[in-house]
This record gives structure tokens, sequence and C-alpha cells, in this order.
């Protein structure tokens, strides 16, 4: 089990109370993003027959939008809450191929070896210190099938950090001695250590070679920059700015420099 459990459950229990993961993906466009270029990237390797696990399920963000594109979708998530409402999610929609319920990324009990064609980490990573995400890609690795899909989201340090030096709210503050203790060296939040957790793209590239996968692409989905501009765009310089971005999720030079990012392997 996550030896952070209780801090990570805390903090989502405060999120709840203010705004909800629920909400997340479609509070601004710059929030938006990670979500958009998560699932383009994804779609590529889901069809009519795919079984797919998703661990940090969240509130059903993506098993909801990929109900009627797979076989079965199955989400896992630490947080009751959270559980609750994708539940209530499935029932109101009558959706018969998704399911979901509690569990922990560290140990994926219940849940049998080489089962599912996907296996998508979308959260825990987050939240885990490195030697608890290598029991994440353990298990990640040990249900997937032989040739499936096993995706991982993370955060980066420099493109977190970056992104806070040059917001217009947190610029005052970053950067700072502190920060750069906590960020670059701890790689944990300085404001909510313990509770976030930061790596960087090669980190997670050699924890994924460690449990026998093979990087098919390593992606920025929301850079630095966007959550100062993209928020204050007409729909105009947004389209033409989307056009940018597009490019910088190409190019593996930039993901380092994304605060998300996806690692995708196969196994």
């Amino acid at each position: 089990m996550a030896t952070n459990k209780d801090a990570i459950v805390a903090h989502y229990e405060d999120y709840t109370s203010r705004a909800g993961e629920d909400n997340r993906a479609t509070s601004s466009r710059s929030a938006g993003l990670e979500f958009h270029y998560t699932k383009k990237a994804m779609s590529e390797h889901i069809n009519a027959n795919t079984r797919i696990l998703e661990v940090g399920c969240g509130t059903g963000y993506y098993g909801m939008h990929f109900a009627d594109k797979c076989k079965e979708y199955v989400g896992i998530d630490l947080f009751t809450h959270h559980i609750d409402i994708f539940q209530k999610k499935i029932q109101e929609n009558g959706i018969n191929n998704l399911s979901c319920r509690v569990g922990d990324a560290t140990n994926l009990e219940g849940i049998e070896n080489n089962s599912f064609d996907v296996v998508c980490c979308f959260g825990p990573m987050y939240h885990l210190p490195p030697e608890e995400r290598e029991l994440v890609f353990a298990e990640c690795a040990r249900v997937c099938k032989s040739g499936g899909i096993i995706a991982v989201a993370y955060i980066n340090k420099i493109g977190a950090y970056a992104s806070a030096c040059l917001n217009d709210e947190w610029r005052s503050i970053y950067p700072s001695k502190k920060a750069n203790e906590f960020i670059l060296r701890l790689g944990t939040d300085d404001i909510r250590p313990g509770v976030f957790y930061f790596t960087m793209p090669e980190e997670m590239e050699a924890s994924a070679v460690r449990h026998g996968l093979t990087k098919i692409r390593n992606l920025g989905t929301d850079f630095f920059n966007n959550s100062n501009i993209a928020n204050q765009m007409d729909d105009e310089k947004f389209e033409l700015f989307m056009e940018i971005t597009d490019e910088m999720v190409k190019y593996e030079s930039c993901t380092g420099i994304s605060d998300h990012a996806v690692l995708i392997c196969r196994k």
C-alpha cells in the first residue's frame, strides 16, 4: 500500500470541497490540454476488442470517453469519493462495459496476471516517491498482456516549476531557495511535500526499462507557457496556438518542459 495514502486522501478531500477532480478537465483551456492530448495519444491503441484497466481513474473522465470505443474498461482509484462519483455516472448512463472499485496502484490485488490489453496509470505517479513508482510499474507490467500497452502519466519537475515561475499569480513567489531544494533536488512539491512528486522523462524511461517495457513514445501534454497565455486568447488566437502545441507534442525534445507528460510503452 502507498505509504502516503492518508496524505493523498486528505488532499483529495480538501480538493473536492473546493473544486473537485470531476471538473478539472474543463476548468480552463490550459487545464484541458493534458486530457486532450492524452486521449488523442491513447486512441491509437484502443479498439472495439480492447480490455482497458485504468489505475487512478479519478471520477471516470477517461472511462466515460472510451466506453463506446473498447470492449471493457475497469477503473481503480484510492479515493472512495471518486469511485462513488464514477459509479453514479455508470449507473445513470446505463453503461454495461464500465466498472470501477477502490484500490491501490502499488498492489493491484485481485487483478489477474496478463489480463488487460491496455493499462493506463494516469494519476498515481503524481503522488508517489521513486521507490513506490517502481511498485506501480511492476504491478502494471504484471497485469498487462504480453504485447500490450502500458501508459503512465507523470509530472515533470522542470515543466511544473518553470510554469510557476512564469505564472502571473505565482511569479512573485518563485523561484525560491526552498522550491529549488524541494522540487529540483528532492523531487517533491515545496507546498505539499509528500503529496505531490515530480520526475523527468529520462527517469521514467529508465524505470520502464527496468520492468522489461519498450518505449513507444514519451510526450508532453501541457507545456509551461499555456497557463499564462492560452486562457487569455480569443478563439482565433487559441486555434493558431494549438498548432504550436501540436508540434511540441510531436517532439520528445520538448517533453521535459511540459507540466504533465505520458510515457507509452509496450510490454
